[in-house]
């Protein structure tokens, strides 16, 4: 890579950045439904899970950027640089594990709660409006990052009234102890049923699936460490004004004593953003689900039942029932709301993140393409899986809005597995030694890969089913 001068570092203390595409798909489906669903049919007491696979999914992001930031390229150019097909691996499984719209088809069944709109009249709409917005943005970095950032705010703050409102301290107490219950797995969870299902809830434990592999997307397209180098990438309705992206990275001198002092200030500030940005929020806001879901159980016992005998879409209307219980249907009616949010939330960091690791893919490694431009092929992948993802929802094989998001957390698993295994080699033979992870980062980024794929197939072979 051709050497060039690494920018300085911005303070380690802030508040947006890149990360919040992070927060905004960690603090999904799996933190406000899949989750505070296990607590109900478990107790508090299987968050030890949770909290091994947020750990672990704030050391990932870690790993992802010390690449991204080093060199201004993805993860992906990485995989490439050490095997070209096992970056086409990844291009293969983005399209076969995202073409499920669960965070959405979940966000419309609670939408359905509130107005009585079928939920998939409402999911489809929302992949259309998806679709419009990030069409028609001038620099969709921009814009995603202030219009998430906002939801996000939105999101903290309102759970955690509403948590307060219906929990109670011994809620919040065996919430917190009951994430370090290691080990504990009650023999309803070792189930062909549910056992794939914590599968799915551990993968969307953060971001799952290949959503941090992306996130080196937008830390170059934010301009972090040596992507201030590479241009932004605009909406298609502004494709003529797209620069071309370069066709490689560029490495700062490591022997340099200065150069290698803004690394370590490059450092800080996504440290700063793994630490408190995204484990402290996506912590703070299932803690805030899992409250509601324990005050749920208490206020209707039946829910556990019914979530046994496999009525699953059950779960949302009981922590809706709780938070009601506080004083007024409204703030039920709102708490559905706040879940309709998440995932059209979700869906707009998806579909960009999937867009745009797709087009970025395509244009450096399928020869012609660069004629096209990095906007276009963003536009291409974007409407490709918003046509997929109304397909499915019309015709496809999963039984309601459940059955799709436990089916894409499922399928996550393996792609996280299979990442951390790409993580060890891409930053280990393609940085300079002065830049490699440490080995504890090393040691814990092989235990996540140990996890992901032992729950994986021990699930496959156990029980001979990959999702419930």
């Amino acid at each position: 890579m051709p050497i060039r001068k690494l920018p300085d570092a911005p303070p380690s203390v802030h508040l947006i950045g890149p990360t919040v595409f992070l927060v905004a798909l960690g603090v999904g489906m799996g933190e406000s439904y899949m989750w505070p669903r296990l607590v109900l049919l478990f107790g508090p007491e299987i968050r030890w899970l949770f909290l091994i696979g947020v750990t672990l999914q704030a050391v990932v992001m870690l790993e992802m950027a010390r690449y991204a930031m080093a060199t201004g390229e993805s993860i992906f150019s990485g995989a490439a640089r050490v095997f070209k097909p096992l970056m086409w691996f990844f291009f293969v499984v983005a399209i076969a594990v995202y073409i499920w719209p669960g965070h959405l088809s979940a966000g419309a069944a609670a939408f359905e709660e509130i107005t009585g709109i079928p939920w998939v009249v409402t999911a489809i709409a929302g992949l259309v409006l998806v679709g419009v917005v990030f069409t028609l943005a001038k620099v969709i970095y921009n814009l995603l990052e202030n219009v998430l950032s906002l939801l996000i705010g939105a999101l903290v703050l309102g759970t955690a009234v509403v948590a307060a409102m219906v929990g109670s301290w011994g809620d919040v107490v065996s919430t917190i102890t009951g994430m370090f219950s290691f080990g504990y797995l009650p023999p309803e969870a070792m189930t062909a049923t549910w056992f794939p299902v914590i599968v799915g809830a551990c993968a969307f434990a953060g971001p799952s699936g290949m959503q941090q592999m992306w996130y080196t997307l937008h830390l170059r397209d934010s301009g972090a460490g040596m992507g201030v180098h590479q241009p932004k990438v605009v909406g298609l309705r502004h494709a003529g004004a797209q620069e071309e992206q370069e066709s490689r990275g560029y490495m700062f001198d490591t022997s340099d004593p200065a150069e290698m002092a803004k690394w370590k200030g490059w450092r800080r500030w996504v440290t700063f953003d793994a630490l408190l940005l995204f484990w402290g929020i996506t912590m703070l806001v299932t803690i805030s689900f899992t409250v509601i879901a324990q005050a749920a159980v208490r206020i209707d016992p039946a829910v556990r039942s019914a979530l046994m005998a496999d009525d699953r879409e059950v779960a949302l209307t009981a922590m809706a029932n709780a938070v009601s219980s506080a004083g007024s249907s409204v703030l039920g009616v709102v708490f559905l709301g706040f879940i309709a949010l998440i995932g059209l939330n979700a869906t707009l960091g998806l579909f960009d993140s999937f867009s745009r690791g797709q087009a970025d893919m395509t244009y450096h490694f399928i020869p012609g393409a660069k004629k096209l431009g990095m906007s276009r092929l963003y536009g291409i992948f974007l409407w490709g899986v918003i046509i997929f993802g109304i397909l499915i929802l019309l015709f496809g094989p999963a039984d309601g809005p459940s059955g799709i998001l436990d089916t894409l957390a499922f399928l996550s698993t393996f792609a996280m597995g299979a990442y951390c295994v790409t993580l060890l080699l891409v930053n280990n033979r393609m940085l300079p030694k002065p830049i490699r992870p440490k080995w504890w980062a090393n040691a814990i980024i092989g235990l996540g890969a140990v996890f992901y794929l032992g729950m994986l197939f021990y699930s496959l072979f156990a029980y001979g089913v990959v999702v419930g």
